[in-house]
């Protein structure tokens, strides 16, 4: 039977279980998982948070982080600024990043979503504005969030991935997982 592990990854931990690229050692899955034999589904880059999904299976590892089988994953994003209907629009349209267009994405402002405090906190301006938008797409490029609210105008402050597919993030907090029926 399939394993699958539910964690919120903390921000500034690599989404992997090694990091032989740096002298000095940063924080990695093996920091939190000692669950031997479950590779991540995807990935999430070291200054974003939340929900990644690990397993033995190599087809559901497959199915889960594939671009061609489309799984729609949500992020919670604090950007800079108030989007209004136009760069929300934008962002449901697609937006054309330096790798092309993106898929049409499901985009909306929503009210402060009341997350844990991040460590080290998101920096604070009293002249720049900013707020909360969620956002799903189907596909996974790099840095694509991030890139795609850059270029309606309005960079990401933090990014909280909440939901791939079928799975939340509800009720983990920061480097907690918990295993799930596959």
């Amino acid at each position: 039977m399939a394993r699958l592990i539910l964690f919120n990854k903390p921000f500034d931990v690599l989404s992997q279980f090694t990091d032989a690229k740096s002298p000095s050692p940063r924080a990695t899955l093996s920091d939190f998982i000692a669950v031997p034999g479950v590779y991540p589904a995807g990935r999430l880059d070291r200054d974003s948070e939340g929900l990644m999904l690990l397993t033995d299976d190599g087809r559901l590892q497959s199915r889960i982080a594939d671009p061609r089988f489309k799984t729609a994953k949500t992020y919670l994003a604090q950007v800079e600024g108030e989007p209004d209907e136009a760069a929300l629009e934008a962002l449901r349209h697609g937006v054309v990043l330096n790798d092309g267009m993106t898929r049409p994405a499901t985009a909306r402002r929503i009210e402060d979503p009341g997350l844990w405090p991040r460590t080290p906190p998101v920096r604070f301006r009293k002249s720049v504005p900013d707020c909360w938008i969620e956002l799903t797409i189907h596909e996974g490029r790099n840095r694509q969030v991030r890139r795609m609210t850059a270029a309606v105008g309005h960079p990401t402050l933090r990014l909280v991935r909440w939901r791939v597919g079928e799975w939340s993030l509800g009720g983990l907090a920061p480097g907690e997982w918990r295993e799930v029926p596959a």
